[in-house]
């Protein structure tokens, strides 16, 4: 996978997300799950890595207070 740079990560509440599993479904429903109560940029793919199993899903999740009230949550 790609790094992870200093602006995904450069304040307090936002953080990378990467999902392992088995299957594209469960990697999805997880980024779904996360998306139903926070502020998400979504990824649209998965990744497989050669020689490792399952695979990965990386996505970004924002915690920070004013996320959630545009989110309106």
């Amino acid at each position: 996978m790609r790094p992870i740079h200093d602006a995904h990560v450069e304040q307090p509440g936002l953080a990378v997300v990467e999902v392992a599993s088995a299957d594209n479904a469960t990697a999805f429903a997880i980024q779904d799950l996360l998306a139903a109560h926070y502020a998400i940029a979504p990824a649209d793919r998965t990744i497989r890595e050669p020689g490792e199993p399952g695979v990965r899903l990386r996505f970004f999740l924002d915690l920070r207070p004013e996320a959630d009230a545009q989110a309106g949550g």
